[in-house]
């Protein structure tokens, strides 16, 4: 049982009359806007991730950074 093109082409008419066209554009152009933010947004992400080098290389002025480790577990 499936729904057929018929079924469809009524709901759609009957939301068209409640909702009328001018506020079924609004909606669909606010949807789209928010799915192009998040789509630019993911995009933006992956692209900072590749760029973003490990915070240590980023010196690259040649300084070493001494230290010593000292074991302070129980012993």
């Amino acid at each position: 049982m499936g729904v057929s093109p018929w079924q469809l082409l009524i709901v759609l008419l009957i939301v068209v009359l409640v909702f009328g066209t001018k506020k079924l554009r609004n909606i669909g152009q606010d949807l789209g806007g928010a799915i192009k933010g998040f789509k630019e947004g993911l995009r933006n992400v992956t692209t900072d991730d590749k760029t973003t080098e490990n915070p240590l290389r980023q010196m690259g002025d040649g300084q070493t950074i001494e230290g010593e480790v000292k074991d302070i577990g129980k012993s």
